[in-house]
């Protein structure tokens, strides 16, 4: 149960008790239940969405909706998204890794945080490395066979698209700031992860769509 607080503190803002700062093999460790977080936050959501699709329009509905996932959620991964986006303007990877450093955001930066959320190692140190360090031999299968049946059960064919797409979206988003930081860090797993979700939530609005 340790696991399962560390992923809880570490993807919520939930006041759970425990040391103010947690180690990122700690959090590699806990990586197993991420997706069953998840299954909570999603949950959380779907009253969230039927409660306020119910008081106003469906676009503002869909607003607060989202703004309570980041809300719940602390805005984890979208300054990684955004130092990712800021970092393209680099001259080489040191340049480039630099920028990512910076606490300030760019235009690029803002733009897209603006765009995703209207549409709904590099280093030896650090807290990618130092994560990926972290995880288990299984914790990646585990983690993505709970997302997996989560996904069927709640979606059926359209869940396995699902993942299918985000996993797709998640390796070509980190191959290719990986490839301008000449490695992986924390800021890359966040802009990857941010775009698995965008990926997964376009293909059910493309699929409920193309249905009717």
């Amino acid at each position: 149960m340790t696991g399962l607080v560390v992923a809880a503190r570490y993807l919520t803002i939930v006041p759970l008790p425990g040391p103010a700062r947690t180690s990122p093999d700690a959090l590699g460790r806990a990586a197993p239940w991420f997706p069953v977080i998840g299954l909570g936050i999603g949950g959380i959501l779907v009253v969230t969405e039927r409660v306020t699709e119910l008081l106003f329009p469906l676009l503002l509905a869909g607003l607060l909706t989202v703004t309570a996932w980041k809300l719940l959620t602390g805005g984890l991964h979208l300054d990684g998204l955004a130092d990712c986006l800021d970092g393209l303007g680099g001259r080489d990877a040191e340049h480039r890794l630099a920028i990512m450093r910076d606490s300030r955001i760019g235009a690029f930066g803002a733009l897209g945080l603006i765009l995703l959320l209207l549409l709904a190692p590099a280093k030896s140190e650090g807290h990618g490395a130092a994560f990926g360090a972290g995880v288990g031999a299984l914790a990646a299968p585990i983690a993505l066979s709970i997302a997996l049946v989560v996904a069927i059960v709640a979606l059926r064919v359209l869940g396995l698209v699902v993942v299918a797409v985000s996993i797709a979206s998640a390796l070509v988003v980190t191959r290719f700031f990986a490839a301008g930081v000449a490695g992986i860090t924390g800021d890359v797993l966040g802009a990857a992860i941010e775009i698995a979700e965008l990926a997964g939530l376009l293909t059910v609005s493309a699929w409920s769509h193309l249905g009717r």
